[in-house]
């Protein structure tokens, strides 16, 4: 039997038609974030699928390996390989499309004897000796310590809480920070963000390196 309200209305119905709107609100709204995500993926595809018809080489994407102790001794650290990425400013895209927040990098190289340096100096040298012990030849260009970024509702909308994140959910599209700690707000779509710095690796600037 319907409820009635004190004034003696039926109230059932009017129940009725506002869940149904708020049913209705949460549906509009899970469909502009999904259709946001879903262009963010067919950015990253289509920058990929790009920088590889141009010939832009990627570099190297690897994964840091801290010494280890052993039996007998300590097994040095070393870059186990992950996979290959273009450097687009904050981020890393992968040849499969896939995206990462931009860590630290290096050039793999022999590690030498220890000489009267800093410690961070030091620690440059020994973290580009990791990635000449994980098969990379000297000289060889090395991302590492690169978080990956899932292009999910659920990621996404939590990458946008976090000032430090580079990419997030706000105003109806992915967008890209600018600098770390920036606001979404105002911040360009990430597909706007793919697009501008593919172009500055298709073609580069009179004069870049």
């Amino acid at each position: 039997m319907p409820r009635r309200s004190y004034t003696g209305r039926v109230t059932a119905g009017h129940e009725t038609a506002d869940e149904d709107a708020r049913g209705q609100r949460a549906v509009d709204e899970g469909s502009w974030e999904q259709r946001a995500v879903d262009r963010a993926a067919r950015a990253c595809s289509a920058a990929a699928a790009r920088l590889h018809e141009a010939g832009v080489a990627p570099e190297a994407l690897a994964e840091y390996l801290p010494p280890r102790r052993g039996l007998l001794r300590t097994k040095p650290a070393r870059m186990r390989p992950v996979g290959d990425v273009w450097r687009l400013g904050t981020l890393l895209l992968d040849t499969d499309g896939k995206l990462y927040a931009a860590g630290r990098a290096t050039r793999a190289a022999e590690r030498g004897r220890p000489g009267y340096q800093s410690v961070s100096r030091e620690e440059r040298r020994e973290i580009a000796a990791a990635a000449l012990r994980g098969g990379y030849a000297a000289g060889t260009p090395v991302n590492f310590d690169a978080v990956p970024i899932p292009l999910t509702i659920e990621a996404l909308s939590a990458d946008a809480e976090d000032a430090e994140r580079p990419v997030g959910l706000a105003a109806g599209e992915v967008r890209t920070r600018w600098r770390p700690g920036a606001p979404l707000d105002g911040a360009p779509p990430l597909e706007a963000f793919l697009i501008e710095r593919v172009g500055l690796l298709v073609d580069p600037p009179l004069g870049a390196s």
